[in-house]
């Protein structure tokens, strides 16, 4: 080598391995703090290790998801939300995997930015963390990667892998549903994690001031309405579906209640929802009024208060509202499973949907 060539580093490059050894050591207790049956937490392998037998399954069937945040890490990062945006990232996967019964044993992280700076990676993570608690996962491994020229200054992106398991024949898929069946919904704690390109173009469009106080709520920001994190029903829904109340689950998540529900409905089975069982929520009236949103537009983007429905025989409504209840879940009886062409019907009135008439949306899978 020529005495005369400039010597080279990684670091000069953009990337800095002692910054992502640091994160790594500055995570640690986080992650630890996750550990639960099945799972002995430790970062620095190539691999996380997991034993289903210690978790308590005799014959499980694994069920693994995959998803991320979408374009609300921009609120995130715009705003300095980063403690919090990792519960959205955990809960957008272990949502998943609850609908077919399965309970979420572990979870692997994807943090992509352009350089680590300022503590923003062990926020983020210390929000996955937090997250995995809330679900009872084990948070046993993840990847940082410096990418200079891949992002701008600041930005960064996420992406969450998880493992759930249940037991072989105690699946939910959806298959016992018939028309007699009834809907329950249970509260979403905000816009969740769909719809953030839209909230985005209305904020943008309409000089919205989301350092002040939400005109639908003046106790708290703007911003931190639409930053809230995604609710993760996983604790308060697994009793009830491993006694058998529960026959089938609907996450609503992109596509909305239209679109979700009938993805768990079988041949020949309709859902009739009653947008008038429940009051749509500030926030939801305030996008579709600033947007001047059609009715069906929101049952297909938003979740319009509504994160997760339940399929359950009339028999149990009493039992399982009142579990969920218990477990802190706000419960509606939203309509009902009807003979039909496999889809979703959702009709409502003005006081529910801002609508100046009553008005019927429907969708046929």
């Amino acid at each position: 080598m020529s005495s005369n060539t400039p010597s080279y580093t990684y670091e000069q490059a953009g990337v800095s391995i002692d910054a992502g050894n640091a994160l790594v050591k500055a995570i640690g207790p986080l992650v630890k703090a996750t550990s639960r049956p099945g799972a002995d937490v430790e970062l620095g392998g190539f691999g996380g290790f997991f034993d289903p037998r210690a978790a308590g399954y005799t014959d499980p069937l694994l069920v693994a998801a995959n998803d991320g945040v979408g374009t609300k890490v921009k609120l995130a990062i715009d705003f300095d939300r980063h403690d919090r945006i990792g519960i959205d990232l955990v809960a957008m996967c272990v949502n998943d995997l609850i609908v077919q019964g399965a309970e979420p044993l572990f979870f692997l992280d994807y943090f992509a930015t352009g350089k680590l700076v300022n503590g923003v990676a062990e926020r983020v993570i210390a929000g996955i963390a937090e997250g995995c608690r809330i679900a009872n996962c084990a948070l046993i491994g993840g990847e940082t990667a410096e990418m200079p020229g891949m992002y701008g200054e600041g930005d960064y992106d996420l992406a969450g892998f998880c493992v759930g398991a249940v037991e072989r024949g105690e699946q939910l898929t959806g298959d016992k549903v018939a028309p007699g069946h009834v809907l329950l919904g249970l509260a979403s704690s905000g816009v969740h994690s769909n719809g953030y390109s839209l909230v985005r173009r209305l904020a943008a469009d309409k000089f919205w001031k989301l350092d002040e106080p939400a005109p639908f709520d003046g106790s708290r920001l703007l911003i931190d309405a639409l930053a809230e994190p995604t609710r993760i029903y996983v604790r308060s829904l697994l009793p009830a579906i491993r006694s058998g109340k529960i026959d089938a689950l609907a996450h609503i998540t992109g596509g909305g209640l239209l679109e979700n529900i009938p993805r768990v409905l079988p041949k020949g089975a309709h859902a009739v929802i009653d947008a008038g069982s429940w009051a749509q929520p500030g926030l939801m009236g305030f996008l579709q009024a600033e947007g001047n949103i059609a009715p069906g537009e929101m049952a297909r983007t938003f979740n319009c208060g509504v994160g997760m429905v339940l399929a359950v025989t009339p028999d149990h409504v009493d039992a399982v509202t009142a579990e969920l209840t218990e477990a802190g879940e706000t419960v509606f009886r939203i309509g009902d499973v009807v003979e039909g062409p496999r889809g979703c019907t959702v009709r409502g009135g003005a006081g529910v949907w801002n609508s100046p008439d009553a008005w019927e949306a429907s969708h046929t899978a």
